[in-house]
């Protein structure tokens, strides 16, 4: 199912903010929380999770350093800033808004 799921781009955005809500990460530890998150049912592949943190480090919403990965490897590691927990904040409220307007479709009759 994982394979056939289509990830629309403000999806991505606000599951990678809420990913690096839990303290910074490499993508590839921001890819795994994901999937491990939602039991294998979303897999980010790499061709989407980088233009994503891309995207949000210009709109002020991440930063990134370079650091060591568990593995001892070189990794760029993205946090979110101040203005990326706000945006946070504000798409997760309107992510709630839209799943209950959804639901409540999906349920008559």
């Amino acid at each position: 199912m994982a394979d056939n799921l289509d990830i629309l781009q403000g999806t991505l955005d606000v599951m990678v903010l809420k990913t690096l809500s839990w303290g910074p990460r490499h993508g590839y530890a921001i890819a795994r929380w994901i999937r491990e998150t939602t039991d294998d049912v979303l897999q980010i592949e790499e061709g989407a999770l980088y233009p994503a943190l891309h995207r949000l480090e210009r709109r002020g919403w991440v930063e990134a350093e370079w650091g060591l990965s568990e593995n001892n490897r070189r990794a760029r590691y993205y946090q979110l800033t101040t203005a990326g927990r706000r945006q946070l904040r504000a798409e997760a409220a309107d992510w709630a808004r839209y799943s209950t307007a959804v639901s409540r479709v999906l349920a008559v009759g």
